[in-house]
């Protein structure tokens, strides 16, 4: 069993980077994707980070009409940018449908899941003709295909300890903004990380994707923190001790 996932994890990886071939093919880079209906939903039930999952549910066929869009998007006709803001609406949009299966019965994510399989590890997103995983998206494509740490501040995973999720679709022509705002917010958010003495406490975001961060937390906050949060960073610099914070698995429902 193992060795199908495998299998099936390295067909995907080599079928998205075949795929990068093209990024600047010129007769695809001017590939569009429709996000109309998705603007329309997230402006009306994203505020402040909070969900409003009933608004979601009573317009579930607009969201499905929305995924629909996605499913019938060729990626490889997409420019760089366009996937990489592609495959993050793709995940937030299906993390909503995925949501609304069990709402308003559920108060995590988590109740989706089983002993035997996380939620993230349900094959329920289609794209590209095949149907895949969560997981896959964020950790098969998003995360080695880009290679960005800021990824993670634009997925959302539908929970309180999660960057918020963004009342607006991501786009390539503003890609760069979108994913700077969304990380300069989450680090500069003394609710989700703080600066006690010398004492660094952050999300487990940074452990979990240590790696994505070079191993150096310190560093990629002194790149995004403002105000006293960096001058206390830069005073402290080589003494400061990083601490994880619990993360909060709490539906962020509105």
């Amino acid at each position: 069993m193992k060795t199908k996932k495998l299998i099936k994890r390295v067909v995907l990886w080599v079928s998205f980077f075949c795929g990068a071939t093209n990024f600047l093919a010129p007769e695809r880079s001017n590939a569009e994707v429709d996000h109309a209906l998705y603007v329309e939903l997230l402006e009306k039930y994203v505020q402040n980070g909070s969900v409003e999952y009933r608004g979601f549910k009573n317009e579930e066929a607009k969201l499905d009409r929305y995924l629909k869009i996605l499913e019938e998007t060729d990626t490889k006709k997409l420019s760089r940018d366009k996937q990489f803001a592609f495959y993050v609406n793709a995940y937030n949009g299906w993390t909503i449908k995925l949501i609304l299966t069990g709402y308003p019965g559920i108060k995590s994510i988590k109740n989706l899941g089983s002993i035997f399989k996380t939620p993230w590890k349900k094959q329920i997103a289609r794209i590209d003709g095949d149907i895949i995983t969560l997981d896959q998206i964020e950790h098969d494509i998003l995360r080695p295909g880009f290679k960005d740490p800021r990824v993670h501040f634009a997925v959302n995973c539908a929970s309180k300890g999660c960057p918020p999720l963004r009342p607006e679709p991501y786009r390539a022509d503003i890609l760069e903004q979108q994913l700077d705002e969304m990380t300069r917010a989450f680090i500069n958010d003394s609710q989700r990380n703080r600066l006690e003495g010398k004492t660094l406490y952050v999300s487990s975001i940074f452990k979990w994707f240590s790696e994505d961060f070079h191993d150096d937390v310190v560093g990629f906050f002194l790149k995004y923190a403002q105000g006293d949060l960096k001058k206390q960073l830069e005073e402290s610099k080589g003494d400061i001790q990083v601490k994880y914070l619990d993360y909060d698995w709490s539906l962020n429902d509105k």
